[in-house]
């Protein structure tokens, strides 16, 4: 259990991140981006969330400190995965390059706070209801599911009613990237947050490990700009993560209502060091399998 000084230290830390990160954005809104630069800071962040893994066992048992870096590492994987879909928005709507940062940052910010208000929301279920990881559980495996069926993103790529609308309605072009981007960001909450949870039950954990996940996607954004074409298997490779936690979920609610077996067989009960290994795994397999079979330009290896 955190302690409350541990608590609003950790808290202030991490306005005073956001703040900084808030004012580069706003003081660089109309330079570009190099690789460079963004490489340098997108190393910095993760560096900081990694420190920060390390800082989490001075206060906090080993096994929190270990469910830390199996939520990070998930909710980094997913970030990525709506970061090209802000790419693909971006694109298409064809947002300028120097009002990108803004766009990006403001999107980043909106969705900690909509992860800031679903997450209390969620361990207060899971604490009451220990049956609700059965429907947790089900709907990563739906996602899954519909994550292994679906196609390019970017060849399938329409503008929906609500932006065709406020097109209409003479809205600016970075209005309507802001209001895309939040319904994104709001549609990708639905997923990585059950699946934290199926990783932890720390509200803590759980927030630290979103932020630190979010922090840095802006610099992030402009280094996988010209990766979004090669990294072909990403999608699967989530989908088998998500896939993976639902199932672990699963078992959880079952040894949650007191079954321990089905037909005498024993319902496993998966570690958190083998949950964490397999998501490290499957995400290094995505990437080779995804730059093996790609060109640089994206095209696909005969």
């Amino acid at each position: 259990m955190i302690s409350t000084s541990h608590a609003w230290l950790t808290g202030g830390i991490l306005l005073v991140a956001l703040l900084l990160d808030l004012t580069m954005a706003i003081l660089r809104r109309h330079k570009d981006t190099s690789m460079l630069e963004a490489a340098l800071w997108t190393v910095f962040y993760i560096a900081t969330a990694l420190g920060f893994g390390l800082l989490v066992g001075q206060w906090m048992d080993a096994q929190h400190q270990k469910e830390y870096f199996a939520g990070w590492l998930t909710e980094y994987a997913l970030s990525v995965d709506n970061l090209f879909v802000f790419i693909i928005i971006l694109t298409h709507l064809k947002v300028e390059k120097s009002k990108q940062q803004l766009v990006l940052l403001i999107g980043i910010i909106l969705n900690i706070a909509i992860r800031g208000i679903l997450i209390p929301i969620g361990a207060v279920v899971i604490d009451k209801f220990a049956s609700v990881f059965f429907l947790f559980g089900g709907f990563l495996l739906y996602t899954a599911v519909a994550l292994l069926r679906e196609k390019n993103e970017e060849e399938e790529y329409k503008e929906g009613r609500t932006i065709t609308m406020l097109r209409q309605r003479g809205m600016s072009t970075f209005k309507i990237a802001l209001v895309a981007i939040t319904i994104t960001n709001f549609v990708f909450s639905l997923d990585s947050i059950p699946a934290i949870f199926g990783l932890t039950k720390s509200a803590y954990v759980v927030m630290t490990a979103n932020f630190f996940a979010l922090m840095g996607l802006r610099q992030l954004y402009f280094l996988l700009e010209g990766l979004v074409k090669r990294l072909v298997y990403l999608s699967k490779g989530l989908a088998f993560i998500l896939g993976f936690i639902g199932v672990k979920m699963v078992f959880e609610a079952l040894h949650g209502i007191k079954v321990h077996a089905i037909a005498g067989v024993h319902v496993p009960e998966i570690s958190l060091e083998f949950s964490l290994g397999t998501i490290v795994a499957c995400l290094i397999v995505t990437t080779v399998a995804s730059l093996t079979a790609t060109r640089k330009d994206g095209s696909e290896i005969v």
